[in-house]
Parts: structure tokens; sequence; C-alpha cells
């Protein structure tokens, strides 16, 4: 597998390499950091539900979308990106998303250790200290043919800006939110003395990738992708993407009463799995307009719309029936995420 190990580059770049590699059929471990500061939301997620676009706007911090599920989060160059881009029919590809992120989040866990970090994989998709704290942000997705996991290694981390980026109600929440976020989410400049070289830290990274991927050959990026990333941005970078799910949230409450039999439902729920957030309208006991989105994973991600489209007419008291179906027709994952999550927040 070929190793591109690009050093500091432009934010978008950070992003877009890794979905380009897959449109044009190729695999590759890519290690990097953003040269800029910008905030990352999930593919599910609904960008204004989340996200303090004027925050952003003001101080100048693109917003970008990703083709990964999970939550917002706030990048820069104190983090150290790896991003795997795997053929789903390569033999060290397991089929199963938690066997996935076992697999290749284990070079990230012995990474940790060997600079006198006690982490640990947490399934589905964390790791933590030994005293529960996450020190990594990591995800998986299917793109094309290709299986990919991407995640970090964090040198240290801007707590304040990303407390400022979050949409939230009020400052006494904000405040909440901090002091959960530093309790919970550490970094090596706290976990240790001082903070290992870069370069020593992705030599680390590499050393234990390599024999789970089944070798490594560092390489440069060539023109073909540096072309396909330049293709790929009008898309990627397009307020349409951006906002892709927020836009069919717009003005819409958590319960209002239109009309006897017919109600606008919206209701929250927070999964093992991820937040999600369920948008329907019940037209004499049957669910219309479904939306759902939030900061789960599911596989394959194309597949929400089409199970909001299925859920068009159902009666309420069949929902979680009906998604049970879907799941096993289709052969949908979202770990930690199950069919009566979903109805939960699409029923009264």
């Amino acid at each position: 597998m070929k190793l591109y190990n690009l050093g500091h580059v432009p934010w978008l770049h950070s992003q877009l390499v890794y979905h380009a590699l897959p449109r044009l059929d190729r695999k590759g471990l890519i290690i990097l950091a953003p040269a800029e500061p910008y905030v990352c939301i999930g593919y599910h997620q609904d960008v204004e539900q989340e996200v303090d676009l004027d925050y952003c706007r003001a101080h100048d911090i693109p917003v970008f979308r990703r083709e990964v599920g999970g939550g917002g989060v706030y990048l820069d160059g104190q983090q150290i990106f790896f991003q795997l881009v795997i053929h789903r029919d390569n033999p060290l590809a397991p089929r199963d998303k938690e066997a996935f992120y076992r697999r290749y989040l284990a070079p990230v866990v012995e990474t940790y250790r060997q600079v006198g970090v006690d982490a640990r994989y947490k399934p589905v998709n964390d790791i933590v200290t030994a005293e529960g704290r996450k020190i990594s942000g990591t995800g998986a997705a299917d793109i094309g043919d290709y299986q990919i996991l991407v995640g970090n290694l964090i040198l240290d981390f801007d707590y304040d800006t990303m407390v400022h980026v979050l949409k939230v109600p009020d400052e006494k929440y904000r405040d909440k939110v901090f002091t959960t976020l530093r309790e919970n989410l550490t970094t090596l400049k706290r976990e240790l003395p001082a903070v290992p070289p870069e370069r020593e830290l992705i030599d680390l990274l590499v050393e234990q990738f390599a024999p789970v991927v089944g070798g490594l050959e560092p390489a440069e990026l060539d023109a073909a992708v540096y072309d396909k990333v330049n293709e790929l941005e009008p898309s990627f970078t397009a307020d349409e993407w951006l906002f892709k799910r927020g836009k069919r949230h717009a003005q819409r409450q958590r319960q209002v009463r239109i009309a006897t039999g017919v109600d606008v439902l919206r209701r929250v729920h927070k999964a093992p799995g991820g937040l999600i957030r369920g948008t329907s309208v019940l037209h004499d006991g049957r669910l219309g307009d479904v939306s759902l989105s939030g900061d789960f994973f599911f596989y394959p991600a194309e597949k929400l719309a089409t199970l909001e489209e299925a859920l068009e007419g159902v009666p309420t008291h069949e929902v979680e029936a009906a998604i049970s179906r879907f799941y096993a027709t289709e052969g949908i994952e979202s770990p930690g995420v199950t069919p009566a999550d979903f109805a939960r927040v699409l029923t009264p």
C-alpha cells in the first residue's frame, strides 16, 4: 500500500485527498495535518442545528461536510490526521464495521502506548485513556468500492474555539459544554510531560500501521490526484452540499398541531452510537415528510435517504418493525444505533 506523508497541507486538501483516492480507484494511507483551522461536520448532520455559522463567518473559519458520519469538530494543525483508503474486497478489510474499527485503530492505540499514554480501544470507534477520556476522533465510511477510516492523534486542542463554533442556546449552556469537553476529551499535551515531535509520532504511526495493511511504500501524490481534488472542490464547497440537511429542517418547531389529525413532530435522542434528530409530519397516525439527521454512522450512507422515503405513510405503531425490515432487506449497519432508536424520534 502507498504511504502519502504530506505534512501540513491546505485545509481543504486535508479532506479532499481521501475523497479523491477512491474515485480514482486507488488505495493508500494518508498522513497529514491542516495548515489552517476549520470545522468539519459529519455526513448526516444538520449544519444549522450543530454549528454557529455566524461565529465561523466572523472569525474566517471554513465549515466542511465530509462523506463520513459522526459529529462536528474543530480541526487545526495541532492534530495529525491518518486516513486509510482500502478496497472493500481486500482480505485485510473486515466488512463488519466494528471489526474494521478494531483492526485499524489498533495501530493508533499502540502509537499512543509507545509514547507513554495508556490508551485502549473502546467500541464502536473511540480511543480512550485508562481513565476513560477520549484521545482520538475517528470515523469510517464507504465511498464507492472503498472503505475509509479517518482519525487523528491529538497533540493539543483548542477547547475554547470548539465550544464557540458549536451552536448552543445560551452562555450558561456553553460553559457546561466547555467543562464537559475538558473532562472527557484529552490530548498528548495534557497526558505527557512533553509532546513528542511530530516526526517521531508519524514514524511510530507508520511503523504500527505497516504490518496491519500489508506493508507501506512511501509515495508522492501525482497530478491525477490533484486534478481530482480540484474537480471535487466546487461541489464539496457549495452551499447545496453544506446545507443539504439543514434546509430541510428550516422553520420547524419541536411539536406543532397544524390541524385535527396533523402534527409536526421533532425529537432528539442520544443513542449509544450518536445523537439522532428526527422530524416527521403525522397525518392521522401515519408518517409523512420524514427527515433524519445526527452524528451517528449509517452504512451505506446514501441509504438513509432511502429509509426516509420508505417510511412515508407507515403507521406510527409499525415504525420500528418497518425500519427493522429495511435493515434486513438493505443490509444496513449503524453501530450503536438500532431501529428502535430511529423509531423513538419519529413517533409520539
